[in-house]
């Protein structure tokens, strides 16, 4: 059974998705602040984490980046529809995916699975993907690692599954759509800020100059191409 670790501070949600998560098989741990959800979490082995990013003793966005540096469980954050500055500000500090205020449960639980399934997906079906090099980087597939100059890089689960699905389409442009599908196997309905978060998030540990990419390169008014040369 794969545990859950739902912060949220409001009694009401949490209990009704915790039913809603035991009946999809899920074993649920709850924390109705900050501060305790990172002691269970130090004290637990949790597969996934559930954050509300509005709690009452500390930022969200601070539980999340502290859980990021201990972990790369995936981390689902729960963010209120119109609050677009705190979805991509819950993002780029390391969050996988979100949910928005009311959560749907079936929603939700659909999320939980992709994010989940995610994790077992490190490795590439094609065996000559096994170790890939573009210019410093090196992905290591057969390790589950990546390297920039000799050193390993820190990606999350979602990371290494953007840039695998970028190295096996190598200079070819794909568009935000198709990047929702191939990393998140999910329907978005268009939502460009999920990758666009991403993307920034990941510039930031395989570039030089993540402001001026050369590896992973903005193609104006179609998507994003990861170029070999």
């Amino acid at each position: 059974m794969q545990t859950l670790l739902f912060i949220e501070d409001d009694r009401d949600i949490r209990a009704a998705l915790r039913l809603a998560l035991e009946d999809e098989g899920y074993k649920v741990l709850e924390a109705i602040d900050g501060d305790s959800g990172l002691k269970i979490f130090s004290s637990e082995v949790v597969d996934l984490v559930l954050l509300d990013l509005r709690l009452p003793d500390m930022s969200g966005f601070d539980v999340c980046r502290d859980l990021r540096r201990k972990s790369l469980v995936p981390i689902i954050m729960v963010t209120a529809q119109t609050d677009t500055h705190d979805l991509v500000a819950g993002l780029e500090a390391g969050a996988d995916d979100y949910v928005t205020k009311p959560v749907v449960a079936k929603e939700l639980a659909a999320r939980i699975r992709a994010a989940l399934r995610r994790t077992t997906q490190m490795s590439v079906n094609s065996s000559s993907l096994d170790r890939f090099k573009v210019r410093d980087i090196e992905i290591r597939s057969d390790q589950g690692v990546v390297l920039k100059n000799d050193a390993e890089i820190p990606l999350t689960k979602t990371e290494y599954r953007l840039l695998h699905v970028f190295i096996e389409n190598a200079n070819k442009v794909l568009s935000r759509d198709q990047l929702l599908e191939l990393v998140w196997g999910y329907e978005y309905l268009g939502d460009s800020r999920l990758v666009d978060a991403h993307i920034r998030r990941l510039r930031l540990k395989i570039e030089d100059v993540p402001d001026e990419p050369q590896i992973v390169v903005t193609v104006r008014g179609m998507g994003y191409r990861l170029l070999t040369a």
